[in-house]
């Protein structure tokens, strides 16, 4: 998830409103809308057009990008050879050993269990803390369909599927856990502990995360991700380098890649493609019961992605593909101004995400792309197809 800066101050979540259904110069066009009037606006069938349209294009760049990410790790890359052949060979991104490999891994595992506990949790907690109570349950991550704390267990979850080499919670022959195990069966414990230590604690917030931001269970979580944090950095690391420098973790990778990247890659791909049928199918004939299928979609394909975030690197980081897909919170003035001239070019950004410029044009260049990212992805579509925890309805 990209984090970006928090809506505007003062930004509050109780005024209603409702778009106009077209730019009549007699009628208030939808620009002038707020960002706390949008945050409570009904879907009306008077704009159903409009809707719709924004729906399917956020859809489809999502269908986009999570077909090519799956693309670049299991087919090519960069007009080469497929990611997954690079990080076995160690062939990329300056990766020169097994053990190189492997400390990214274990890396992508502690920044996500930071993530987890400083920013998805704490930061939200914090500002409540600090009495900001209307700014800090729009900091939640997914506050619009309330699944907040499924994506935050979902990171752990994670990890642990890094750590296991699987998918199905079973240690597999082939992965960290077990290498580590034979070892020293102490630290594999004291690991496998915390992760569950930290799922257990995010699930244990009472629901939804956004009305229980001041609850002794949201304390309770941040610090059972900082511990997670900590033993993978400051111990299984260690004891990595101290103790394993020379072991060969090919047969690790291998599964690793095959058992656990590819197939949540190939899941993200294929519950974005009954995402984007469900919203064509709905921009095609709006219903509530057409809303419910795409809340269960969005819902279906949220789950992978949440559960790739202990490897956000390679393609998805390189190719911008994360804060593409992820960035939050929403740039909801920019979404109203969409609402009100089907622009859909400013959703899109050209250029080489891993070379922009220096100086002001590079500055520019990369203002431009988080102004569209900020625009799209699985945030903006929660957006349209949410509202308090539940599937919208036609009003």
């Amino acid at each position: 998830m990209k984090k970006r800066a928090l809506f505007a101050a003062g930004l509050l979540a109780f005024g209603a409103a409702t778009f106009t259904a077209c730019k009549d110069d007699e009628e208030e066009p939808l620009a002038n809308i707020s960002e706390n009037e949008a945050v409570n606006t009904e879907y009306n069938s008077s704009y159903a057009k409009q809707w719709g349209n924004y729906m399917r294009v956020v859809a489809t760049l999502l269908k986009t990008d999570s077909d090519n990410l799956y693309n670049y790790w299991n087919t090519a890359y960069d007009g080469g050879d497929s990611y997954a052949k690079r990080f076995l060979g160690y062939t990329g991104a300056g990766f020169q050993s097994s053990k190189d490999c492997v400390e990214q891994i274990i890396d992508g595992c502690v920044d996500i269990a930071g993530e987890v506990g400083d920013s998805k949790i704490k930061g939200p907690v914090d500002t409540w803390n600090s009495g900001k109570h209307d700014d800090a349950v729009l900091q939640v991550e997914s506050w619009f369909s309330w699944h907040s704390r499924v994506d935050f267990s979902n990171n752990i979850a994670s990890i642990k599927n890094a750590y296991y080499g699987s998918l199905d919670g079973v240690v597999n022959a082939n992965s960290i856990s077990k290498v580590i195990n034979g070892k020293n069966a102490e630290l594999d414990a004291k690991v496998i502990a915390a992760i569950k230590g930290a799922q257990d604690a995010i699930l244990a917030i009472p629901q939804p995360f956004r009305n229980n931001l001041g609850s002794a269970e949201a304390q309770a979580a941040i610090e059972a991700c900082g511990e997670l944090s900590d033993v993978l950095d400051k111990e299984l690391k260690s004891y990595i380098d101290n103790n394993l420098a020379d072991y060969n973790w090919d047969a690790v990778l291998n599964q690793y890649v095959n058992g656990v990247i590819l197939p949540t890659y190939k899941s993200l791909s294929e519950k974005n493609t009954e995402l984007y049928n469900a919203v064509v199918a709905f921009e095609k004939n709006p219903s509530n019961e057409g809303f419910s299928k795409c809340a269960d979609a969005w819902l279906a394909a949220r789950n992978p992605w949440e559960s790739s975030e202990a490897f956000l690197f390679g393609p998805v980081a390189d190719k911008g593909l994360d804060p593409n897909m992820d960035s939050w919170p929403l740039d909801l003035s920019g979404i109203v101004k969409i609402f009100n001239t089907a622009s859909w070019g400013e959703l899109e950004w050209s250029g080489d995400y891993e070379e922009i410029p220096e100086g002001e044009e590079g500055s520019q260049n990369a203002q431009n792309i988080e102004s569209a990212q900020q625009l799209r992805g699985f945030h903006t579509l929660e957006y349209l197809i949410f509202k308090d925890g539940k599937a919208r309805t036609i009003h």
